[in-house]
């Protein structure tokens, strides 16, 4: 397995790809002054038709962002699954008439031509379950009606992961980049979604973070970039780590 970069504008080289079985994005939010935090308009339509129907979408962002961007993902065929919670040691905020904002969220989508039931998913857990008997009674309402039943788990058992991750952020890892996701978070992101061998594109690569992880996961993945000194952090980091790489500028 390899990890292909390409330095260029997403929405001229997207086209021309093949299908993905997952997609892994962090885009710009836009909600800074920062020449790389401008949004990018148009690219949940360029990168749908990119990715299986079994295929899902996991993209970060902020509630400001996702709320003012939510056209965008609902006329482009997305429809939303659920949200994981990245909470961080560090604020983000600007503001100090604000609570201090120590939280990202990353939202899962897929297809809207695709069921549900068909999208490939590997629930993740953590081994630090507590030994209890719990007895649910017939049907919360949010889930439909369900039997009585009687959950038992034991002590350092599997439970499922919880969907609020703590996280530390990337800031000390080297990277070079403003922003850098931690592979510790993108790791069950992409256990989840992209099944053994499958292939993942970020069409918004940064500090190469998705191709770390897929290449240790053993997973084919394609980082695009459009900022040619970011790339090149990227690809200094895969070589670091003794990363399966190639480089290559769009045409």
């Amino acid at each position: 397995m390899s990890v292909r970069i390409i330095t260029g504008d997403c929405r001229n080289i997207v086209p021309a790809l093949e299908p993905f079985d997952c997609i892994l994005t962090d885009p710009p939010y836009g909600e800074t002054s920062c020449k790389w935090d401008r949004r990018v308009a148009g690219w949940p339509a360029l990168v749908r038709p990119l990715l299986k129907s079994t295929g899902s979408m996991w993209v970060f962002g902020s509630l400001r962002f996702f709320m003012e961007t939510a056209s965008e993902f609902l006329d482009a065929g997305w429809r939303l699954s659920q949200d994981v919670i990245w909470e961080k040691q560090n604020g983000s905020g600007f503001m100090a008439d604000r609570f201090r904002r120590v939280h990202e969220q990353a939202v899962l989508f897929y297809r809207d031509d695709a069921p549900w039931s068909g999208v490939y998913k590997l629930p993740q857990v953590t081994n630090d379950a507590k030994a209890r008997r719990v007895r649910r009674q017939v049907g919360p309402a949010h889930t439909g009606i369900i039997g009585a039943n009687v959950f038992e788990s034991e002590e350092g058992g599997p439970r499922l992961m919880r969907s609020v991750m703590y996280v530390r952020n990337g800031h000390r890892q080297g990277t070079g980049h403003a922003t850098p996701k931690p592979e510790e978070l993108l790791e069950p992101l992409l256990r989840y979604s992209c099944p053994p061998g499958g292939r993942v594109l970020d069409p918004f690569g940064g500090s190469g973070s998705t191709g770390l992880v897929a290449d240790r996961l053993g997973l084919d993945c394609t980082l695009i970039e459009a900022d040619p000194a970011t790339s090149a952090l990227a690809a200094d980091r895969l070589a670091r780590v003794g990363g399966m790489f190639a480089t290559m500028a769009a045409e």
